[in-house]
């Protein structure tokens, strides 16, 4: 099992920046890669971004160049540097672990955090 709690959402005017966090605990080791997702309301979850165990990066098309995805050592922690924030980056973020086994991909999810950008 993989444990995920995400902090650092809130409120932002139009251009600002936010960084959010995900600390990650229990099978750590068996973790593949990690995802930011975000689901608007009236939307569906939509990948963000993506870090592998070996810090390679994917992003969305609507954040490139905006957000960068990082991790410390271990993936023990994820975060998200969201910069030149806009109204349509508002959401609730979510962190997402991947494990892969002889059964699959498993998911595991944290419980979000609200990004509102505003002004």
């Amino acid at each position: 099992q993989v444990q995920l709690v995400e902090s650092g959402g809130g409120l932002v005017q139009p251009g600002g920046s936010l960084r959010l966090s995900c600390a990650a605990s229990g099978s750590i080791w068996s973790i593949a890669a990690m995802g930011w997702y975000r689901q608007a309301p009236g939307k569906q979850r939509e990948l963000v971004a993506t870090i592998t165990t070996l810090g390679s990066t994917g992003y969305a098309d609507s954040v490139k160049g905006r957000f960068t995805f990082s991790r410390d050592n271990g993936m023990t922690a994820v975060y998200l540097q969201m910069n030149s924030l806009k109204p349509e980056d508002t959401a609730v973020y979510y962190c997402n672990a991947a494990r892969i086994s002889s059964a699959g991909r498993i998911d595991y999810w944290g419980k979000g955090t609200l990004v509102t950008v505003s002004s």
